[in-house]
């Protein structure tokens, strides 16, 4: 097994309190150089698959292993690229969320949702493009070139849309948002009372208020292991139908409009019976809603977390990679990149479908209301700063000989009781007796 998998696993089952033996029980198959990019994205995507296949046999207390292939994992991961509609493919991101040119940059924009394309048109003066697509684009491209990317994103997120400036490592590592997402863990786990342990009959009930596919792919995650998810959104701002279709199968839905008594009536009827409560919404969106439930298990997705300068901002995975420094280390000198997945979309929901099983599994056994908290940032930070990439480094070894130091690489063919490196260094060229050594 590759070093760098097994870390990655081990890493992310420490972060969730699990038991270190479990991990032994993971094997890895498939074909390999799937996901490839300069950022160990591959590795991501198995580790956060292994932790959440982990979770359920642990919670299920079942003894057989996890098994995790590359190709199912890969695909899974663009999942969304593979969706057809009765033959017909999804539109994954409408024409206005895209880079743009600024005059000092570029700039990233998702108005996917209605809502966004009109608050990205109305920030920049395009509200007249509405009904011509091509001719929006147009004039967004020349409203931005026009202006610096940074205030590109105050003015857009001013008017309630979503855009940011595409920043190196280097200038989000100095943010205040940067520095408060390095200085924290990848997740957090908190127990919030001494609540007894549920008695639970019938399947597991999770009520999910989350949206696009970090989330969804969490809740999505628990409706195959079982659990009867149900999903909440507001009557007037449904899910796409596309990402609906893709996301939430094995699921049931529902418009309820929380601002409305009958509404509200319902939801904390529902949220009294429910074991899990599953929210994807920005910080303090929901807040409002969520009186406290002894026993629940809360878990909580942003984008960049709920602490923070940005801790009241939307956002969604393209965005986090323009931010962060990831775009720019994908791309080009032409222009920036994009992981070869949502990575951090895919990769947090099954990291948090895992954090909500362990989460589980630790409330049947002392109780207590449960608290789980993730943002798509620190998986960025994750990937970025702590999973182990290709580092040339690590495979090169110096010698000193006839020539001098040399450094090189170290031999691939390794095995238990096998040499670690040559018996000699390279000498004088032709200085040698042509004859055989003695035995």
């Amino acid at each position: 097994m590759d070093n760098t998998v097994r870390t990655g696993t081990e890493l992310l089952w420490s972060a969730l309190g699990g038991d270190p033996a479990l991990v032994d029980r993971v094997s890895y198959v498939g074909p390999s150089g799937l996901l490839p990019a300069r950022l160990p994205v591959m590795d991501l995507a198995r580790a956060t698959v292994a932790v959440a296949g982990l979770a359920a046999v642990e919670r299920e207390g079942r003894t057989g292993g996890v098994r995790v292939d590359d190709g199912a994992v890969a695909t899974a991961f663009v999942s969304e690229r593979h969706l057809l509609v009765n033959g017909r493919a999804p539109v994954n991101f409408a024409p206005l969320s895209r880079f743009w040119r600024a005059s000092d940059g570029w700039v990233r924009t998702h108005a996917n949702y209605p809502h966004h394309r009109r608050a990205l048109l109305d920030a920049l003066g395009a509200q007249g493009t509405v009904p011509a697509p091509e001719k929006a684009v147009a004039a967004v491209a020349a409203a931005i070139a026009e202006r610096k990317a940074v205030d590109v994103e105050s003015a857009v997120y001013a008017a309630g849309g979503l855009a940011v400036a595409v920043r190196t490592p280097e200038q989000w590592a100095a943010s205040g948002q940067g520095r408060e997402v390095a200085k924290r863990p990848l997740l957090t786990r908190e127990r919030l009372d001494d609540a007894p342990p549920r008695r639970r009959s019938g399947p597991l009930r999770v009520l999910d208020l989350t949206r696009v596919i970090a989330g969804p792919v969490a809740t999505r995650t628990l409706a195959l292991l079982g659990a009867d998810v149900l999903r909440i959104d507001p009557p007037g701002n449904p899910e796409l139908p596309d990402q609906h279709a893709e996301t939430d199968i094995g699921k049931r839905t529902a418009a309820l409009d929380l601002d409305s008594p009958s509404g509200r009536r319902t939801f904390d009827e529902l949220l009294d019976a429910a074991d899990v409560l599953v929210t994807g919404y920005r910080p303090g969106a929901l807040d409002r809603f969520e009186p406290h439930r002894p026993g629940l298990v809360i878990a909580r997705l942003s984008a960049w977390g709920d602490y923070g300068p940005w801790a009241e901002r939307r956002g969604f995975d393209s965005l986090v990679q323009a931010a962060t420094g990831i775009a720019l280390t994908e791309g080009s000198e032409e222009k920036p990149g994009v992981l070869p997945a949502q990575a951090l979309d895919h990769g947090s929901g099954y990291l948090l479908a895992a954090a909500v099983l362990r989460s589980l599994t630790e409330q049947d056994r002392d109780g207590g209301t449960r608290l789980v908290r993730l943002a798509l940032a620190q998986t960025g930070h994750w990937l970025t700063h702590t999973l182990p990439g290709y580092e040339p480094e690590r495979y090169l070894t110096e010698t000193d000989g006839p020539l001098g130091r040399l450094r090189h690489a170290l031999s691939p063919v390794s095995y238990e009781g096998g040499p670690a490196g040559w018996s000699r260094p390279p000498g004088l060229q032709g200085r040698d007796d042509p004859t055989w050594l003695r035995a």
